[in-house]
């Protein structure tokens, strides 16, 4: 890897530390988009090497609607969030001509100049599903709201696609403008917030998801104008803490670790990369230098932070967890580079190794996580093209899903060696999620559990 500035020994030995599990025995479940540990790595999963439409497919189930939103699993319940146009015009929705009008004036507005819609003018339903993840077979479903979005999307973007989170006692959803919901995992609503409507850039739409941590629920809200990150209290939706934050748009997913004597919340941002004091809301740490669109989450090892975007400005860095203040033009930062580093999907954690993907095309890279030494530099993975889903991993072997839905297999080490290549048979964008000997592969229409039959 090209423009690191290489750890110093002195930084190897400083505070260990790692990503603080939200909750008891989430080692056995996949409670959040990149599951236990944060990372995309299932410590005790080992799904199957190879499947196809016809081979250790345990079942498939239609989904209604749209969503990129990852399944999550808690014992044997699977939650995944949908969106499904009804079909029924929003007789308050603006006509076909005034939304094309309003594209063209607004750069806020006027995302179909990029190949996406001009605002919905059909009511929605945003709809929370609860399936037997041994079966498939659906145990609950609500309708968490039931209304028109108030702008459009990206094209490939979904009106569901953060994912949803649990602590293993409540269930937590958000639909981004059209509410924050806690249910029980029964079904029964417990709370529900509205925290306005958040303006994205384009509108290209949203799609970060809330992070639990204990007791608490962290909310990002990044957009145009009015960024904030919400802190509330998990069991009454109460808000503890709002942050204004200094950034636009970026759809990213906060990280919670422990680490110098703190529990630091830390996202990602087109200025800063910065770290909350999770108690107070207080900056801990900040560092600038990502550039725009920021979407991938951050992964923790040992001491370091890695936090990544690939958009026009490629660009990654790795920070030391007990960092004091701004500390972006100074050696405090371990190092960065400018090159190969994923737009949509986050890297992967698989031992000391990081894994990534350039772009959103199967151009991987890996390096060593503890000095940023390459190890594998920007080589393509046969039998793929563009990815959105984040790589999965178990057993010292790696998932990368394309958008086709051909999933490659390779075994962690030092060259690229594809163990083998698989199919699900239609598209697939959201992130595989591995409980056991099992993995749910999210497609366009249908939820797909792989195992052994």
């Amino acid at each position: 890897m090209r423009a690191l500035v290489f750890l110093t020994a002195a930084l190897v030995v400083l505070l260990m530390t790692a990503p603080l599990r939200a909750v008891e025995n989430a080692d056995a479940n996949w409670h959040q988009w990149r599951g236990p540990n944060a990372n995309g790595t299932a410590s005790h999963g080992d799904p199957p090497v190879a499947w196809s439409p016809e081979q250790n497919i345990k079942w498939k189930k239609a989904i209604p609607g749209r969503g990129n939103a990852t399944p999550i699993v808690w014992g044997d319940k699977l939650f995944v969030l949908t969106a499904v146009d009804t079909g029924q015009p929003d007789p308050n929705a603006a006509p076909a001509a005034e939304a094309a009008a309003a594209d063209s004036d607004s750069d806020r507005r006027g995302f179909g100049r990029f190949g996406g819609d001009s605002g919905p003018r059909n009511v929605h339903q945003f709809i929370v599903l609860c399936l037997d993840r041994n079966s498939g077979d659906v145990l609950w479903q609500k309708v968490a709201r039931e209304s028109t979005p108030h702008e459009g999307k990206h094209g490939d973007n979904t009106y569901a696609s953060g994912s949803p989170t649990t602590d293993g006692e409540r269930l937590y959803v958000s639909f981004g403008s059209q509410g924050i919901f806690c249910y029980d995992l029964e079904g029964n609503p417990v709370w529900e917030r509205d925290l306005g409507n958040l303006q994205t850039r384009h509108s290209f739409g949203e799609g970060a998801s809330p992070t639990i941590h204990k007791d608490a629920l962290v909310v990002p809200w990044d957009q145009e104008t009015g960024s904030k990150l919400y802190v509330l209290d998990a069991a009454t939706g109460d808000t503890r803490w709002a942050k204004d934050r200094d950034e636009v748009t970026t759809w990213n997913t906060p990280l919670v670790v422990e680490a110098a004597g703190k529990t630091q919340i830390i996202i990602n941002g087109d200025n800063r990369i910065r770290s909350y004091d999770l108690a107070t809301g207080e900056v801990i740490w900040e560092c600038g230098g990502l550039g725009t669109n920021p979407i991938p989450m951050p992964v923790v090892f040992e001491n370091l932070v890695y936090c990544m975007t690939g958009h026009r400005e490629p660009a990654g860095i790795a920070v030391p967890l007990d960092s004091q203040g701004d500390v972006t033009d100074s050696d405090k930062v371990a190092w960065r580079t400018t090159q190969g580093t994923p737009y949509v999907p986050s890297p992967l954690l698989v031992g000391d190794r990081l894994y990534y993907t350039k772009g959103n095309n199967a151009v991987l890279s890996s390096i060593n996580a503890r000095t940023g030494e390459a190890v594998i530099d920007q080589k393509r993975i046969p039998g793929l093209q563009n990815i959105y889903a984040s790589p999965v991993a178990a057993q010292g072997r790696m998932y990368f899903t394309g958008r086709d839905g051909t999933t490659v297999v390779l075994r962690d080490g030092d060259a690229i060696d594809v163990l083998a290549t698989n199919a699900v048979g239609e598209p697939v964008d959201a992130s595989p999620a591995i409980v056991g000997d099992t993995m749910y592969i999210r497609g366009v229409e249908h939820l797909f559990c792989i195992g052994g039959q």
